[in-house]
């Protein structure tokens, strides 16, 4: 059956009453915009605004800031990849993104000098509280952040040096 011959099938029904204004809607909108093999609609994508804008931004700024952890419970190095891909993915889509994207890089950046440093301190043996105050640091500041981030404000990573600002 054609899309001409589906949309005159369903006015039918309209006309007749079998289906009302919403039904009608909805049902010409699947045939003029059928889902694909995942099952989304292949049409164009409209992007949030408003309060949905608030809320997918505050959803992925607890992922991007959580992301950070994936390096200790899923694959090392996850945590280094996945906030940065998160940030450059989203950032266009979701502006408000992108301040919650350069903290966290920040902090990775900043982190990894603070680790360097402490781990060759750690041949003079102050080293090793340092390694351990930054892993512990590593830890504890993104999971503020994301709490933060989920109730809509933006952290900055204490001790952060601002290597990317806007």
């Amino acid at each position: 059956m054609s899309v001409s011959d589906e949309i005159e099938r369903l006015q039918h029904l309209h006309d007749t009453g079998a289906i009302d204004d919403v039904e009608f809607a909805a049902a010409k909108a699947r045939v003029l915009n059928p889902p694909n093999l995942f099952g989304f609609p292949t049409g164009p994508v409209t992007p949030p605004t408003g309060e949905a804008l608030a809320q997918q931004t505050q959803k992925w700024a607890l992922f991007l800031h959580l992301s950070l952890l994936l390096g200790y419970v899923v694959v090392p190095g996850a945590g280094l990849v996945a906030p940065i891909l998160i940030w450059q993915l989203k950032k266009e889509e979701l502006p408000g993104l992108d301040v919650h994207g350069r903290n966290a890089v920040n902090w990775m950046i900043s982190s990894l000098i603070y680790a360097a440093a402490s781990g060759v301190l750690c041949f003079v043996g102050i080293g090793f509280p340092m390694l351990l105050a930054v892993i512990l640091c590593s830890i504890i500041f993104p999971v503020i952040a994301a709490s933060k981030a989920n109730s809509g404000e933006v952290w900055k990573y204490p001790m952060s040096i601002d290597f990317i600002t806007k």
